[in-house]
């Protein structure tokens, strides 16, 4: 009988906790998982308004929604869509068909819009919030569906403790050591004490931004994020097949014009650090860009956002079917928004992150909406992998 990948992946679902013990699995030599593509996740903290990276000015509700964050102009991509100029240094990658976007969607997080909670949501990869009995992360779970994944496999990447990676199965970790480095809890506690003043949470911001560009430079090695990026990208030339980690400063309720500029081009820096180091490897690799919400249609008299529902997810790496847009555009009518003020999701941004894994390790549909995503419906492939 010949054993198929897809059919070896959904046995050892069904063998559970015990795959690791099977005298079938424990001779198999993988070296960390048994596929050859590599997946980097990167959690945009603080939510990303997805309406002014990916900008629908063929929607002519748009201009009145947002006349003062679209001075900037934009990146014309197509007749419809027009990218955020702070996103100018990635246009190669679209025009090179490794650059895609997801626009209208969310988790099912819905209305509170508290961060913390959005983020667990996302991480988590439920539509609640896990109990504290049970945190685990959508990637380890992931870990634990597929046997012969080692310590190697998977890389949680920075100073916080990412839940996306938390779990029962082995994952290594890593920080970039940085003299000007303010331990998570601390960040956190910064977070949530300013974040209702407009003042103080802009100052704070602001501050936490220009830290995490200084950190690390005191040894020539560059900023934190290019660090980041080429350990990364060093480990994934080798054994390890996933990795992990965060940006933040996407919170953008005041002068967003300036801080999204800001934060864009530290994603980019990141995006093509991973292509430059990664060489041969990136044409097998995806890089999913995930935030917790989306922001208000509207701007507000701060030159800024608050927190929304609909957003946006960003896709780059050789193994994206890049060069466009998915999505099913619900428009920016009054009577569209939703709840009157947000964009409408029109799709469960888990079910994207669910058909890319299913695109790079060939996992059968079945666990990934019973075991990695529980409880989700993928619906149809938006084939976002090439």
């Amino acid at each position: 009988m010949t054993l198929h990948r897809r059919t070896f992946l959904t046995r050892g679902l069904a063998l559970g906790c015990s795959a690791a013990a099977s005298p079938l699995l424990t001779p198999v030599s993988l070296a960390a998982a048994p596929w050859d593509n590599r997946l980097v996740v990167i959690i945009l903290r603080g939510a990303l308004d997805g309406l002014d990276l990916l900008r629908p000015e063929g929607d002519r509700d748009l201009a009145a929604l947002r006349p003062g964050l679209l001075r900037q102009g934009s990146l014309a991509l197509d007749g419809f869509w027009g990218l955020h100029p702070g996103a100018a240094p990635l246009l190669p990658l679209w025009r090179a068909g490794e650059l895609a976007f997801v626009h209208a969607v969310s988790t099912p997080y819905r209305d509170r819009r508290s961060h913390f909670d959005g983020q667990d949501i996302l991480e988590a990869g439920t539509p609640g919030l896990p109990a504290a009995s049970a945190r685990d992360g959508w990637l380890n779970r992931l870990l634990s569906a597929v046997p012969g994944v080692t310590g190697e496999t998977a890389w949680a990447v920075g100073l916080e403790e990412m839940l996306v990676l938390s779990g029962a199965a082995p994952v290594a970790r890593w920080a970039p050591e940085a003299r000007l480095a303010l331990s998570p809890a601390t960040r956190r506690l910064l977070e949530v004490v300013q974040h209702d003043d407009p003042l103080f949470r802009a100052a704070t911001e602001a501050a936490l931004g220009t830290l995490d560009d200084l950190a690390g430079d005191e040894d020539g090695a560059g900023p934190a994020p290019s660090r980041i990026a080429g350990f990364v990208a060093g480990r994934l030339r080798e054994e390890a097949r996933i990795a992990a980690f965060s940006l933040g400063g996407w919170d953008t309720h005041a002068g967003q014009a300036a801080g999204l500029t800001r934060s864009l081009a530290r994603l980019a820096q990141v995006i093509l650090a991973l292509r430059d180091g990664l060489g041969p490897v990136w044409d097998r690799t995806a890089v999913l860009c995930l935030t917790e919400f989306g922001r208000t249609a509207s701007e507000n008299g701060t030159g800024g956002t608050d927190h929304g529902t609909g957003g946006a997810a960003i896709l780059a790496g050789g193994a994206v079917r890049g060069g466009r847009v998915a999505g099913d555009w619900p428009g920016l009518s009054e009577a569209a928004l939703y709840a009157g003020r947000d964009l409408m999701p029109t799709r469960d941004v888990r079910a994207h992150a669910a058909w890319v894994i299913a695109g790079l390790t060939g996992l059968d549909h079945a666990v990934l909406e019973r075991a990695v995503f529980p409880g989700l419906d993928m619906g149809p492939d938006p084939g976002l992998i090439a």
